[in-house]
């Protein structure tokens, strides 16, 4: 029986993408990276900030040390981190709040694995923290999904076995990620049905079935 959810947080309850894929273009162009697209910040999707910029610079003819690497990482961050100054409960997508209302109703234990830094100051801006009960983050372990360490470290924190927890995640690496925990898992966002989750939805206020999840 599911008495825990683990929610990813960026496509799952809430939608940055746009600010990250804006950080990363700028950090591109100043490196005279040309023809960083969308379907390139698609591939950054559940991945560290350090693999992200693995896929940045491929289109690079130089190479850079892994001392350049951690610079370019936490100037790309500072943007992204910019950006976020005028960030508000617009960004977060349909049907989250609702759920995170409708499980604490339930009696289950909601957590955030995350592998961003941001976290924290992401779920305060928009009014999310106080609906959340634990949150794992880049802030608690550098290991990236498809490691499962987050929702390892979010499940010890709410006090739960991996086997009573539900992962919510939008990327084939969550996914991966919540199977290594041995947790069960909902895929939602655009690419749902190819995640290999355990049930698929295209977004938390897509008919959800939270009575057969929990059950």
């Amino acid at each position: 029986m599911i008495n825990t959810v683990i929610f990813d947080l960026d496509g799952v309850l809430v939608s940055t993408d746009e600010l990250h894929y804006l950080a990363w273009k700028r950090l591109a162009e100043e490196l005279n990276i040309t023809g960083f697209t969308k379907a390139d910040n698609e591939r950054q999707r559940g991945v560290s900030r350090m693999e992200s910029l693995e896929v940045v610079l491929e289109k690079s003819d130089k190479s850079y040390t892994d001392d350049e690497k951690k610079v370019l990482a936490e100037k790309k961050n500072d943007y992204y981190k910019e950006s976020l100054r005028d960030v508000d409960e617009s960004i977060i997508l349909p049907g989250a709040v609702e759920t995170l209302k409708l499980l604490h109703e339930r009696g289950v234990k909601v957590g955030v694995g995350s592998a961003s830094k941001n976290t924290p100051a992401i779920l305060d801006k928009t009014g999310l923290a106080g609906l959340i009960d634990k949150v794992s983050c880049g802030l608690d372990t550098d290991k990236s999904k498809p490691e499962p360490d987050v929702f390892l470290i979010a499940a010890e924190k709410l006090g739960s076995d991996p086997s009573e927890c539900l992962v919510v995640e939008d990327s084939a690496a969550g996914i991966e990620a919540a199977k290594r925990a041995g947790m069960k898992s909902l895929g939602v966002g655009p690419f749902n049905k190819t995640l290999g989750a355990s049930i698929c939805a295209d977004n938390l206020a897509d008919n959800v079935n939270w009575d057969r999840i929990l059950n």
